[in-house]
């Protein structure tokens, strides 16, 4: 069993970053908590458990020590990818070339 301090101050944390989220994102909604897998046994929760009221615990495969709060929204949507540009790269002069222990290459 996981020690109770470090459950009690992890839902502290669940609580805030819920709060934190639908603060800043109002059209979304907060429904989980994700946590990497290794997370979930070492303090022992269970997937789909509720932790807080409308809040349950879902594996998901982030890093361990880190959680992040799931929701119904996009939150990348406002994002522009970026247009790659291909530039063709061609040189007008020879770079001379030294091998580790001989002397640099002398033009004649």
């Amino acid at each position: 069993m996981a020690d109770t301090g470090k459950i009690a101050k992890n839902l502290e944390r669940f609580a805030q970053a819920v709060a934190s989220h639908d603060r800043e994102n109002p059209t979304h909604t907060a429904h989980g908590i994700g946590l990497a897998h290794f997370d979930m046994e070492r303090l022992g929760f269970d997937e789909g458990e509720e932790i807080l009221p409308g809040i349950t615990i879902h594996a998901d495969s982030g890093v361990t020590g880190n959680f992040r709060v799931l929701c119904d929204g996009e939150h990348d949507e406002d994002l522009v990818e970026a247009e790659q540009e291909t530039v063709e790269a061609v040189a007008t002069q020879a770079v001379p070339v030294s091998s580790p222990g001989q002397p640099p290459f002398e033009e004649q």
